[in-house]
């Protein structure tokens, strides 16, 4: 029978707390998140042929999701200063799903995880795909944030379930076809 995991943010009290991870084992940990940006044919091609008033829109993304990465314990409370030893952040067309695919990689030799800066790069990615296009399509729509591979620390690796091969199946069609940006 499978233990229940506790919350660890959380003391014997309820109240909120920082994790102490001071008597972590220092080990190379990666995490791995994706989020998806749908919308209309003539928005993708925009992005496709760099044509959004505000610039390509791919590389600023891109940018940003580095960015976010770096401040993720700015932006959320009780997440650790990280000193990340790479970000990257790819972003594919997929024309057939008229959407935006970001996938944010982050690595480091440290005492905790890094899951959280993965999910921050990838939703800001996709959160700034949409401020570029929103003047020709408030329509569009962010999904599909979630993790989906984390390695390192005592838990091990986990990767997301086979019910999550639609992202996978999409990821591997545009990595083949050399229709993605990466950083």
């Amino acid at each position: 029978m499978r233990r229940k995991a506790a919350l660890t943010h959380f003391d014997e009290t309820g109240n909120a707390h920082m994790v102490d991870v001071g008597d972590k084992d220092v080990t190379e940990r990666i995490a791995v998140a994706r989020a998806s940006v749908t919308m209309q044919a003539a928005t993708l091609k925009l992005i496709r042929d760099k044509k959004a008033k505000k610039g390509d829109v791919l590389a600023v993304a891109q940018l940003a999701g580095i960015m976010a990465a770096k401040r993720t314990p700015e932006l959320i409370p009780l997440c650790h200063p990280l000193s990340l030893s790479s970000v990257a952040v790819t972003l594919s067309l997929d024309t057939r799903r008229k959407a935006v695919d970001v996938e944010a990689t982050c690595k480091l030799k440290g005492r905790t995880g890094v899951e959280m800066e993965a999910l921050t790069a990838a939703s800001v990615a996709a959160l700034t795909v949409y401020d570029m296009c929103k003047a020709v399509d408030r329509g569009m729509t962010i999904s599909d944030i979630r993790l989906v591979h984390k390695s390192g620390g005592k838990s091990g690796t986990w990767n997301a379930s086979a019910g999550n091969a639609r992202a996978r199946n999409a990821s591997t069609k545009n990595a083949r076809s050399g229709n993605a940006l990466r950083s």
